[in-house]
């Protein structure tokens, strides 16, 4: 198994940046804003031929209050999960009693740990390090984790301390695995439903729009199948963006989106499908991701009201209607298990392999009955068919004129392919090639012979039409 390093320190004492450096990544948000982390983010290093595994986690204080408090919690189960501990401090503000607070929390949790002092750029180390031996830590180190400098001697003498059983293993296993983000707008309830698809409290959960704001990701099982799931900061219009941080958080939804095999999109019941839905929707399908809608918050609405919501989704999603719809209570657990077996059903047409005969013989019948249309007094060929690509599935059509094929039309063969294959929850691709004239720009070298026959034929020619004329002058 790969070590597992978590990084604990004050708020806005260089964990992520840190963990940036570990990871060679740019994976966890980086701002000169306290707070800014508030679930524990997973990240994957390598240093020489070792892996390991680092954890990222909000700020501690000792008085945390309103969501500090749940924030800690994660800080604290971080702690719990890791062989070894990297308790981070800021050299610039010296020694603070809150550090002094952690380094006992953690001497009776008879955690292994070490101390690191960060933003040594521009210091004299021996003089922004001397403070910090007064805490008796047998293991200190110096670095500037916003530079580098440091890093990498701090992350050997932390893996020399573990022992190394290999992770080629656990490597293979992660490649395999299902990732599903889940997405939405703010406060749509996607944090309580990532908790309750794992069965733990595995990130911040708060009555207030915004709380996550970063893509954590988890990796677990179920039912003997491994999965990697993405949680994922809540996407507001534009013109509602007061916050840079909120822009990055974006950004970071956007890149888990097409790092997923399956989206989740969370939709709040009580608010019904809104514009904002409909262009993360539309992100999702161009993506080409398998694609699961989960409307929540479904308990406690009236039979009226339920049945308007079904009405408008089947009037709104008809460019969407390959994808599962379930209306679940991420709060109470009413139809979240039934998640997993249209997450599972996407994975499996996203990525399944497709056959060259089967694919001619779809598209065969489906031009069997109802034809391309005709081009400049010519029929449209489609010839046949061969997968492209998978995740999604791509299919490629040979034939003529392919150019001038209609979206409407294609619109038909894609659906005739996702109804013949039996496809559910992912979009399918086509792609026309129209095949080249093998003559076109090419002229034949006429031979002596050639050229003299074609004399002749021009001389020949040109007697007949003198002839012609002279008839039609008597």
């Amino acid at each position: 198994m790969r070590p597992v390093i978590a990084l604990v320190g004050r708020p806005n004492v260089g964990k992520s940046t840190l963990f940036n450096q570990l990871t060679r990544s740019r994976d966890a948000l980086v701002a000169d804003f306290p707070g800014l982390t508030r679930d524990r983010k997973y990240g994957e290093g390598r240093s020489g031929d070792r892996d390991f595994i680092v954890i990222d986690t909000g700020g501690l204080t000792g008085d945390e209050h309103g969501i500090d408090a749940p924030m800690a919690n994660q800080s604290m189960a971080a702690m719990e999960e890791a062989d070894v501990i990297l308790l981070l401090v800021d050299a610039r503000e010296g020694l603070n009693s809150a550090d002094e607070l952690m380094v006992e929390a953690l001497r009776r949790r008879g955690k292994a740990f070490h101390l690191v002092v960060n933003k040594l750029d521009g210091l004299d180390a021996s003089v922004a390090t001397g403070d910090f031996y007064r805490l008796g830590v047998s293991h200190l180190h110096g670095i500037a984790a916003s530079q580098g400098r440091g890093v990498r001697a701090l992350i050997d003498e932390v893996l020399s301390q573990v022992p190394d059983d290999g992770s080629a293993e656990a490597l293979a296993e992660r490649e395999n695995r299902i990732r599903v983000a889940v997405v939405g707008r703010p406060n749509v309830g996607k944090s309580t439903l990532v908790n309750r698809l794992l069965g733990e409290e595995r990130v911040v959960v708060y009555d207030q729009p915004g709380t996550t704001r970063d893509s954590i990701y988890i990796d677990f099982e179920r039912d003997e199948r491994a999965y990697t799931l993405i949680d994922t900061a809540g996407i507001r219009r534009r013109k509602n963006i007061r916050e840079v941080v909120e822009k990055f958080s974006i950004v970071k939804t956007l890149q888990a989106v097409d790092d997923a095999h399956v989206v989740v999109l969370l939709v709040d019941a009580h608010e019904g499908l809104v514009d904002q839905d409909m262009h993360l929707l539309g992100h999702c399908i161009e993506a080409g991701r398998g694609l699961v809608i989960a409307i929540n918050k479904w308990d406690g609405l009236d039979p009226d009201t339920r049945d308007q919501i079904k009405n408008e989704l089947s009037r709104r999603l008809q460019f969407a209607e390959y994808a599962d719809t379930h209306f679940i209570s991420a709060l109470h657990g009413t139809g979240v298990g039934h998640l997993y077996r249209s997450i599972d059903a996407a994975h499996q047409s996203a990525t399944r392999k497709l056959n060259t005969n089967q694919l001619t013989r779809i598209l065969e019948d489906a031009v069997g009955s109802h034809a391309p249309p005709m081009v400049n007094g010519r029929r449209i060929k489609l010839r046949y068919a061969h997968a492209g690509g998978r995740n999604p599935p791509l299919i490629v059509i040979h034939g003529t004129q392919t150019d001038s094929i209609p979206a409407s039309y294609q619109r038909f063969l894609e659906k005739a392919f996702t109804r013949e294959l039996k496809l559910v929850g992912t979009p399918v691709r086509i792609e026309f090639r129209s095949g080249e004239n093998p003559y076109a720009d090419r002229r034949n070298a006429l031979t002596q012979r050639q050229v003299a026959r074609k004399r002749r034929m021009m001389a020949h020619v040109k007697q007949e039409k003198k002839k012609r004329q002279r008839k039609k002058g008597r």
